[in-house]
């Protein structure tokens, strides 16, 4: 199985509009366009009852004492630990592509709502939930696609990895409100087969390539 997007290549910088926050001259980040990306997948093996899609970032900062802090920064030797960007469970089998914006098209503060989302699908919560959960502005459960966000003080590239999952079962068995670490551990046993793509994103100006 194959997974592409004409939003991004693999390996290549994501475009701020399909990220929570982009670069800004003053408060060093302001809001970006948050567009879930386009992807589409191909090679689907025979017997796919359903698709898993998430999105993870690996390289989230395992302490918070430094992020976004004015004279420091986040040291590239910070052990580094999984945060979900995107949780959808129940894609149909015979979906083949998702629409740029399909699913999300803006930062909606306090979270989109869920689970039941577009195309008969399910979203999970996605870590902006705990992220947010002390700003009385922000704070709320995030259903969904919310882009990245790094730290703009962050040492390191941060990469965000799409990984499709075809399934041998037409409903993923998690209910009600349900995370990321929720539906690996209900996939396990069910999966034919899956695809990555993966795309990289940094809000540190030192960083200007990236």
């Amino acid at each position: 199985m194959k997974l592409t997007s004409q939003s991004f290549t693999d390996g290549a910088r994501i475009p701020g509009e399909f990220a929570f926050c982009i670069r800004a001259d003053e408060g060093h980040v302001c809001l970006g366009g948050n567009r879930n990306p386009q992807l589409s997948w191909a090679d689907v093996p025979a017997g796919t009852k359903s698709f898993v899609l998430v999105c993870h970032d690996p390289d989230v900062p395992s302490q918070g004492d430094d992020v976004n802090q004015e004279g420091r920064t986040v040291p590239a030797s910070l052990p580094r630990v999984d945060f979900f960007h995107w949780v959808v469970v129940d894609l149909p089998a015979e979906l083949r592509a998702i629409d740029a914006g399909h699913f999300s098209a803006e930062v909606t503060p306090g979270g989109k709502p869920g689970p039941e989302a577009a195309l008969g699908a399910r979203h999970g919560v996605n870590d902006y939930t705990a992220w947010f959960a002390g700003d009385e502005a922000m704070k709320g459960d995030y259903h969904g696609y919310d882009g990245p966000c790094p730290p703009w003080n962050d040492e390191i590239v941060h990469h965000y990895v799409f990984t499709l999952y075809a399934l041998d079962v037409a409903r993923c068995a998690v209910e009600g409100r349900f995370t990321g670490p929720d539906v690996r551990a209900a996939i396990a046993g069910h999966v034919l087969a899956e695809a990555k793509l993966t795309g990289t994103y940094s809000l540190n100006p030192a960083l200007a390539a990236a």
